[in-house]
């Protein structure tokens, strides 16, 4: 039978994964084992606190007031049990980072990072949308651009690099510019915004001022690593943090250009739940992100 402060974690991923099935998973119990717990907490307490059906669970009103009183007191048991074990991070971190992200930065770094806190396990989504982290058990996202105003706390990381490049075949056919002035009779793969649903302009710094350029564009795509492919087939300019084309330079198979006038950096920033204690072991691994790109020649860390 669990305890009152298990209940109240167990409600608590209820609520969050709107879900008994994934509450009892992420908390490594049966389903039925959950159910039963809420029953109990409902009795107890004399309200209704989930409002059920065979899709969905969702919080009544009493349920959400319960909820955010829970959230406050297991994070004053935490930071209390915290200071009696030294803050030893421990648990399943869940994290969700775009898959090249992770390949280059994150993943070479990672043995000494699991050797440094041995009571982690790491679960790695691959994503480029904006996942809801609360919904879907995450504890926090890395993501390049300027993220929404999406409710999350978001911690700056570093500023990457950007580059404009293209391949050595369309260079032949079209020219190498030595400035945006000459990007006439020019083309580029168009990159549509997720957020807007526009195609991104081509960004220059000239005279310490930013020039966007809109090129024509006989393709357009919503995905980075398809426009980084159709760069390599000659379909025209593209633009993208200097990571992702880091192979390529050394290949030969991308050219950059246009180095004299880069375009603004990128933000990679780490979001994760503002009504969620933050975990020890969350803060373990945001600071040893930070430490990564600290150390990269890619980006610039974020200042404290």
């Amino acid at each position: 039978m669990m305890d009152r402060l298990d209940s109240m974690r167990l409600l608590v991923r209820v609520i969050e994964r709107r879900s008994f099935s994934a509450a009892a998973r992420d908390i490594g119990v049966p389903r039925s084992t959950a159910t039963e717990a809420v029953k109990r907490l409902e009795a107890r307490l004399g309200a209704r606190l989930l409002q059920r059906t065979t899709r969905h669970v969702a919080p009544t009103l009493d349920g959400d007031a319960y909820y955010r009183r829970c959230l406050a007191i297991l994070a004053d048991v935490e930071d209390a049990e915290s200071a009696f074990r030294d803050a030893q991070p421990q648990g399943l971190l869940r994290i969700d980072v775009h898959p090249l992200l992770a390949q280059r930065f994150l993943l070479p770094h990672l043995p000494a990072f699991l050797a440094q806190h041995p009571g982690i396990d790491l679960h790695i989504g691959n994503g480029d949308r904006l996942v809801d982290l609360v919904r879907e058990g995450v504890d926090c996202v890395l993501r390049a651009g300027e993220p929404d105003d999406s409710g999350m706390i978001i911690r700056r990381i570093a500023t990457l690099e950007e580059a404009t490049c293209a391949s050595p075949a369309y260079l032949a056919a079209h020219g190498t510019p030595a400035s945006p002035d000459d990007l006439a009779g020019h083309r580029m793969v168009g990159f549509v915004s997720s957020r807007t649903g526009d195609v991104l302009p081509l960004e220059f710094t000239v005279d310490g001022g930013l020039r966007k350029i809109t090129l024509p564009s006989r393709i357009t795509v919503n995905g980075s690593g398809t426009m980084a492919e159709l760069a390599r087939l000659g379909f025209g300019l593209v633009q993208a943090p200097r990571y992702r084309f880091e192979d390529d330079f050394a290949r030969g198979t991308l050219v950059e250009v246009l180095k004299d006038f880069p375009p603004s950096p990128t933000p990679l920033s780490a979001l994760y739940p503002q009504n969620r204690h933050v975990a020890p072991r969350v803060r373990a691994f945001l600071d040893w992100v930070v430490g990564v790109f600290a150390e990269s020649t890619l980006g610039v860390p974020a200042r404290p």
